[in-house]
């Protein structure tokens, strides 16, 4: 499973504050994506920097990604759709120059729209809209000499267009809506971002089992296997998401999501991105617990592949092996555990009370017999 990890944004620890900086910055560190942030508006001097990232990026097989505008209003009157496609626009721009393989957009409030299907076409319009015009600023193959400068245009897919769910019960974008456009709209990826689905569902995503239904869902009704998410804590209230925090302060833990990569992800080309205010320092912390997920697992099926070939070489079948290691472990525990154990017989020792003859000294010629009787003698007392 390709999996890919970095901080949305420039990396806190970042001297330079640069994009190319924090590139680097985030590949010393192990990660190797990074979501450039442009949430309000794209200032032209930035785009000889976005350049410069675009060039490391081909040359690195590092992964850039870009979020669009925070405030969307797609579902509302045609002045405000204009107005936030209009700053779409810019960073279609901004993506291309950037080498960004993925575009990232809200959807807004629901509007003058009811949730269900008139809203639902109303965005897959829009964003089959966006999906042209994207491949439209990649520019015609055959335009070879008007994108010297971007060499990737020609090796590379246009950006994909990203729609992310909502954290609040008034924004359109939950799961099944987000998944519904995608399976209509080709050149799309669900951005799922786990924060939001959480807050949304009022703590939806606990045991690794929630993942794994959020992710069978989206393979029926997405069909397909390329993903986008953001992870961060959350704070919740009433189905609605107030602020991301660090993970290790929320109820949401990234450990369960790892569990089921590992188990289940084989199938997914799969993009997460930190959101947390400790950004790089989240991205590690989540890289190292799915390196911590993956090990487990191959030694659990290390273990299971050594017990199959012992059973095989024993003509008995793998469970009854395994539930004899197991009793065979517990015996072994059992043992370590305590002298405990062996301290609930040690009576026997004690018992003898060999000290109790040395107070019965008259009976000390008798040996053992004599020892016997005196303690038949204490028992009819």
């Amino acid at each position: 499973m390709p999996l890919k990890l970095g901080p949305a944004g420039v990396p806190l620890s970042c001297k330079g504050r640069t994009i190319v900086e924090g590139m680097d910055d985030i590949t010393v560190l192990g990660l190797d994506a990074m979501e450039v942030q442009t949430v309000r508006t794209i200032q032209p001097q930035h785009f000889d920097q976005y350049w410069q990232a675009g060039i490391l990026s081909w040359k690195s097989d590092f992964e850039m990604n870009m979020h669009g505008p925070y405030y969307a209003e797609l579902l509302g009157s045609k002045r405000e759709r204009n107005r936030t496609l209009s700053k779409m626009e810019t960073s279609l721009q901004a993506g291309k120059i950037v080498n960004a393989r993925h575009l990232t957009f809200h959807v807004g409030p629901y509007g003058e729209y009811e949730p269900g299907d008139e809203a639902n076409e109303q965005v897959a319009n829009v964003m089959a809209g966006v999906v042209d015009r994207v491949r439209e600023v990649w520019g015609d193959e055959e335009e070879e000499e008007d994108y010297s400068a971007f060499p990737w245009v020609h090796e590379a897919e246009p950006s994909l267009v990203g729609i992310e769910t909502s954290g609040r019960q008034e924004l359109w974008g939950t799961v099944e809506e987000v998944l519904e456009v995608c399976n209509h709209v080709e050149g799309t990826v669900p951005v799922l971002n786990m924060g939001h689905i959480h807050a949304r569902g009022h703590g939806r995503l606990r045991t690794s089992e929630d993942y794994a239904e959020l992710f069978e869902q989206a393979r029926k009704t997405y069909g397909g296997s390329t993903f986008y998410c953001h992870f961060a804590g959350v704070e919740h209230r009433m189905g609605n998401a107030l602020h991301y925090t660090q993970i290790k302060k929320s109820d949401l833990k990234f450990e369960p999501f790892a569990e089921s990569l590992a188990e289940e992800g084989d199938w997914m080309d799969i993009t997460i991105i930190s959101d947390s205010p400790l950004l790089e320092h989240d991205a590690m912390y989540m890289l190292q617990h799915y390196d911590k997920a993956r090990q487990r697992l191959l030694e659990i099926r290390a273990r299971d592949d050594r017990r199959a070939k012992l059973a095989a070489q024993q003509g008995i079948d793998p469970d009854e092996l395994k539930r004899r290691e197991e009793e065979a472990a517990a015996a072994r525990k059992a043992q370590m555990d305590g002298v405990e154990v062996p301290a609930k017989k040690a009576p026997a020792k004690k018992a003898p009370a060999k000290k109790a003859p040395a107070k019965a000294s008259p009976s000390k010629g008798k040996g053992m017999i004599s020892f016997e009787e005196d303690a038949d003698d204490d028992d009819i007392f």
